[in-house]
């Protein structure tokens, strides 16, 4: 089975100058991941016709799969299909169907009737050479270049355009052999490419057609491997120190199996990856390892799926019918966004108090006038009477306080910026720490938000005899 390499294309001046943030390669290249293709290249191009043909140029060299997006919209710097076009050597046709679908959500589906414009109408022209995928969510068809599964509409010179969505029978179309393996894939310059795909840079559409026609199409063309992957999540130990704890166990390793360190703010991710034919084989193999991993890092699992550190806590105090609440200062309720994203938290979740004035450390968490006068609200007995106070006022088994100086301004000498104290704690005993964080603002308080997440998760766990 030979490895099948793709590389993706983002096509927007706004990727270029850093207007927008390029969230599409991001989830196709996990996608691809899933299905066992492997992403040699992501990059991003300007709206210039010569740059898209230079792209495909050159990337069909030695990828099987080249999936492009955006440029597909109605105004005159969209310029993907008539690239296309030039690189394929093919003509602009009107695919009937699209244009049936664009008129449909102008008249009965936009919010307010609009009048369909010819630019609107062009949209639902298509390279006479490719198979239509249907944007379920857009104006802006998919379109896929080259060998396909299903029967693949086309138009010769002089024909009719297409006249259905692929995949539909009776339709005008060209047949094409059974699956394709690597070796019998051509590009159009003579390389190892086999498929191009095109898709619209609109992200929710994008990610539409990539889940609902896409994927499916790439795993009945060609011939994958079976991929898998094991994820777990540590915190409260760096990347380097995790490193070297594990190192016996990572350089054992089978040449096939793959060890991934992922680090965020407080935490890092490890991700085994196994590939091969026989799954079965490789699964019952991943397993083991995964087992001796997790021996292995035991202090510092917080779970053992690929999932969030707020959602990790979230879990534990479900499985122990227990409650929670935040008192925040320097984090600004950070730490209560971040629980209350998880759907689901309002079983565990009773509420947060962010307490960034002193004044309303006082009156709506009790914390003495005498602690702040003497300690300041950047220190321990501060923090301490914080989670005292979000106990008795928010009725919750458990509760987190931070007060820190985030910056770039308010550090002293006795206290600099970065300076952080966390607080955690039940009605039995309260646990503070002093953390120093050398960052920028934004930094500070992620760290100080997932640093709070970590010890209470760990805290918890001990309180309730794990």
């Amino acid at each position: 089975m030979n490895e099948v390499n793709a590389a993706i294309i983002t096509i927007g001046d706004e990727l270029l100058i850093g207007q927008t943030i390029d969230t599409n390669s991001a989830f196709i290249a996990q996608e691809l991941n899933q299905i066992g293709i492997w992403v040699k290249r992501r990059i991003a191009i300007g709206d210039v016709k010569e740059e898209i043909l230079k792209a495909l140029e050159e990337q069909s060299r030695d990828c099987n799969v080249i999936i492009i997006t955006g440029g597909l919209g109605p105004t005159a710097d969209d310029i993907t299909k008539p690239a296309l076009c030039e690189y394929f050597g093919s003509k602009l046709v009107m695919h009937q169907p699209t244009l049936e679908h664009v008129t449909y959500l102008f008249e009965h589906v936009f919010r307010r009737p609009m009048p369909l414009l010819e630019r609107n109408r062009k949209q639902a022209e298509v390279p006479d050479v490719c198979t239509v995928l249907k944007n379920e969510r857009g104006t802006a068809p998919g379109m896929w270049f080259g060998p396909s599964p299903t029967t693949t509409p086309k138009v010769q010179d002089g024909a009719k355009a297409p006249s259905r969505w692929e995949g539909d029978k009776d339709s005008d179309s060209a047949e094409t052999s059974d699956k394709k393996s690597f070796s019998s894939l051509s590009s159009p310059t003579g390389g190892q490419g086999g498929v191009v795909i095109s898709l619209p840079g609109v992200p929710h559409e994008m990610k539409g057609l990539m889940l609902d026609s896409v994927i499916p199409k790439l795993k009945e063309t060609f011939e994958l491997p079976v991929v898998l992957h094991k994820t777990l999540l540590t915190s409260g130990i760096g990347e380097s120190s995790l490193a070297e704890h594990i190192a016996g166990f990572e350089n054992k390793l089978p040449s096939h199996i793959k060890l991934a360190y992922l680090p965020a703010y407080g935490m890092v991710r490890l991700r085994l990856t196994s590939k091969g034919s026989d799954q079965t084989l490789i699964k019952n193999e991943l397993d083991d390892l995964f087992a001796q991993l997790k021996s292995l890092v035991k202090k510092w699992m917080v779970a053992d799926e690929d999932i969030s550190l707020p959602d990790a806590v979230i879990r534990l105090l479900k499985s122990k019918k227990k409650t929670v609440s935040t008192a925040e200062s320097c984090t600004g309720g950070n730490i209560a966004h971040l629980i209350t994203s998880i759907a689901g938290s309002s079983a565990v979740y009773n509420g947060s108090v962010v307490s960034y004035a002193n004044e309303a450390k006082k009156d709506l968490l009790l914390v003495k006038e005498e602690t702040l006068q003497q300690f300041g609200a950047v220190s321990e007995p501060t923090v301490t009477e914080m989670v005292s106070g979000a106990l008795k006022e928010l009725k919750t088994d458990y509760a987190i306080a931070t007060s820190g100086i985030m910056g770039p301004d308010g550090g002293t000498p006795e206290k600099p910026v970065g300076t952080v104290w966390i607080a955690v704690g039940n009605n039995k005993r309260i646990m503070a720490l002093q953390h120093s964080f050398r960052f920028d603002r934004e930094r500070n308080i992620e760290l100080t938000t997932h640093n709070a997440l970590s010890m209470l998760y760990r805290f918890v766990k001990e309180e309730e005899g794990e």
